[in-house]
């Protein structure tokens, strides 16, 4: 019935067409022709098409002037960046962001394990306070750090008034500004991409293939590596891109704990007006970026596991007997570490700063200062992000396929990128709005509207295209069945994504820091500069009201996996 309602419509336009062309010269009728072939006899209609290449322009326009600034950035910038500072990022770079990979990837995949196969006590609830390190920025979880195991930290205090411990030990052993404390701080905040994932694959692995193994007298170790581990390949690599683009992307943490990589070097380069330099270096870092998406996409085109039994078994509960203890001591220690030890040290700086009156005017300026800007970029993203889903799902083609993976421009990119490029346009070409906070709501667009792409897109699948057919055959353009049939009907999906946008924002660092105009400070940035001064009274309620305020989305990703 789809398939015939689809061929008459086809058939109506292609009527229509051939009566004009009748009346049309050669070259016109070629031309609609060729048109109609593009849409497939299903073209979208000129308000549509023209909102989507406006949306593919904005998100592709800032990584391209990077791009064409870089190219001409100099013969002399070039040479000097060669001889010693790009290797030298290279390799600062790509070690932290393989180390943080691989353990990250262990530890999610081992808690993924451990949590979902097998009879750990409460394991329900811990599937919901494993993921919770999400709701904590790499930035945030960096000063809390700072402020426990710092040179002036409690843990280095109780060390050096230890005599027992200073006689028998030596100073202090634990350097928190240093390779290891970033890659500890990145790696207790990145692994839940894998552990959410990863637990998502194992709750639909098929027991038949275990039973299968089993009987050919395998352990239950031997199970896991040669049965398990190859069809957990696609979330293990999913998840590992995720972290990997999350590192090569991270200033906060970053800077805050005083290593240098390429989103560090590209801030300080912006600083000092540098902007040659700068490009140079966002140009070998949108490669670095590349070049790890084609790896990924690489090794699981060369490797592909299925799962063809047409009966499925839940997998079953292993039971943990002696090794109990030991798996809940070690997701316990994971969890103390990576959720309870911050959220308490946020929460008695809060209790201090309440005391000494941080909670203020101030507070709440700076609070709806993040407000005003990550509600503005969400109310963009979702009125950007439908006509692009739409465009896909409804009429697909060659051009609205470029113009949803252009709209992913910005996406797998630092956001120090994305601000540089903003900076470029608007101080050179839109000079009105430069140095206003509506550049820094248009940088957020441009870094989440996948994300409002993704839940509008989710709740869209769920629409049979028959109720466009019927506003079609009603004498509906495409643009008014978007807004009186779809948008209504998708409308949880919307919000739902521009809440990921405002939670998301109101995180974001590196772009805010670059774009914001005089004395315009947000949360993300105060909780920078104050935790940078050690005036941590002052940086908790902020970086606490941040981490409250991402719950949102953790909500969502749960319920999504």
């Amino acid at each position: 019935m789809k398939q015939d309602n689809e061929k008459e419509n086809k058939l109506n336009i292609q009527q229509n067409a051939e009566v004009g062309d009748k009346k049309s010269p050669t070259i016109l009728r070629y031309i609609n022709r060729k048109w109609l072939d593009i849409w497939k006899g299903n073209p979208p209609g000129s308000v549509l098409l023209l909102i989507g290449l406006f949306v593919a322009l904005i998100m592709s326009l800032p990584i391209g002037y990077v791009i064409w600034r870089s190219i001409f950035a100099g013969a002399d910038s070039w040479m000097r960046l060669m001889g010693d500072r790009i290797p030298r990022l290279l390799w600062d770079t790509l070690s932290l962001t393989a180390a943080v990979t691989f353990l990250a990837v262990v530890i999610g995949v081992s808690l993924a394990w451990i949590v979902v196969r097998t009879d750990l006590p409460g394991k329900k609830l811990w599937q919901w306070l494993m993921a919770l390190p999400l709701v904590i920025p790499p930035y945030v979880g960096a000063v809390t750090y700072i402020i426990v195991f710092g040179p002036s930290g409690w843990v280095s205090r109780f060390w050096r008034d230890s005599t027992w411990l200073t006689n028998n030990f030596g100073d202090f052993p634990i350097n928190i500004y240093s390779f290891w404390g970033v890659f500890f701080v990145l790696t207790m905040f990145t692994y839940p991409y894998v552990f959410l994932i990863a637990s998502a694959s194992l709750k639909k692995m098929n027991r038949n293939y275990e039973e299968v193994a089993r009987s050919q007298g395998m352990s239950t170790a031997q199970i896991f590596f040669k049965v398990n581990l190859p069809l957990l390949r696609p979330s293990i690599g999913a998840g590992a891109i995720l972290i990997s683009l999350y590192v090569l992307s991270d200033f906060g943490a970053i800077a805050m704990l005083r290593y240098v990589t390429f989103t560090a070097a590209i801030y300080y380069q912006r600083a000092g007006f540098d902007i040659p330099s700068a490009s140079v270096l966002s140009l070998v870092l949108i490669l670095l970026t590349i070049m790890i998406l084609w790896i990924e996409s690489y090794t699981r085109k060369k490797n592909k596991f299925y799962q063809t039994s047409n009966t499925f078994k839940e997998p079953d509960t292993l039971s943990l007997g002696k090794w109990k203890p030991w798996a809940l001591m070690f997701v316990f220690s994971v969890f103390t570490i990576a959720v309870v030890l911050p959220i308490a040290v946020l929460v008695y700086w809060t209790v201090i700063g309440a005391s000494m009156g941080t909670i203020d005017e101030r507070f709440f300026g700076f609070a709806w200062n993040s407000i005003k800007v990550s509600g503005l970029a969400a109310l963009f993203c979702m009125a950007l992000a439908t006509p692009v889903i739409y465009l896909k799902s409804r009429h697909p083609s060659v051009i609205s396929q470029t113009i949803d993976k252009l709209s992913y421009a910005g996406y797998a990119l630092p956001g120090v990128i994305v601000a540089l490029g903003m900076v470029f346009i608007f101080n050179n070409h839109i000079p009105a709005l430069y140095n206003t906070f509506y550049m820094i709501a248009i940088a957020f667009v441009v870094r989440f509207l996948p994300q409002a792409m993704q839940a509008g897109e989710a709740s869209l699948s769920l629409v049979s295209p028959r109720m466009d057919e019927a506003a079609r055959s009603l004498g509906y353009p495409a643009w008014k069945v978007l807004i009186k049939v779809i948008i209504p009907t998708i409308m949880p999906g919307i919000l739902a994504g521009g809440a990921l946008v405002f939670v998301s924002s109101i995180k974001e660092l590196p772009a805010t820091l670059m774009l914001r105009p005089p004395g315009f400070d947000t949360l993300a940035v105060r909780v920078y500069y104050e935790a940078s001064e050690a005036i941590y009274h002052q940086a908790a309620p902020g970086a606490l009201l941040i981490v409250l305020v991402s719950i949102i989305p953790l909500h969502y990703l749960l319920r999504k996996y």
